[in-house]
């Protein structure tokens, strides 16, 4: 008895110098799951760039921009979006971008969203039309 309660006492005043790395690795977050989602929402919702684009370049530019260079823009996008699909959704299970399952194109920050210039790259993602909310809505009191 007197044995076990040494090796107990020793093993619990050594478990405090025990440290882990709780952090999880920077590609932890994109997973082959992750990467086959990506690839189905390119190929499904990828042609959402078209009206996108035509909706950006007419409030920065004007009408008849956004219709013309909006929309050749957009479909551009909207057929890199559908062959960056194909590509990851044939790739899905290997790490092929830098060994990591992260996109294989340029991200633009969630920051420059609504500002996002042809220059920024493709998010990861393509756009959501109609319901989504860019900014919070608060109330403030005016005193």
């Amino acid at each position: 008895m007197k044995k076990l309660l040494l090796t107990a006492t020793a093993l619990l005043a050594l478990s405090g110098f025990a440290a882990a790395d709780i952090q999880a690795p920077p590609g932890s977050e994109y997973t082959s799951t992750r990467k086959l989602g990506r690839a189905l929402s390119n190929i499904l919702y990828g042609i959402t760039e078209i009206p996108e684009m035509i909706v950006r370049r007419s409030e920065a530019h004007g009408r008849k921009a956004g219709w013309s260079y909006g929309a050749v823009d957009g479909t551009q996008r909207a057929f890199r979006r559908l062959g960056y699909g194909f590509y990851e959704l044939f790739t899905f299970t290997c790490p092929t971008y830098r060994g990591t399952f992260k996109p294989p194109y340029e991200k633009c920050g969630q920051d420059n969203r609504v500002d996002m210039n042809v220059y920024d790259g493709l998010s990861e993602f393509p756009p959501e039309l109609g319901f989504e909310s860019y900014y919070g809505h608060v109330r403030t009191q005016k005193f």
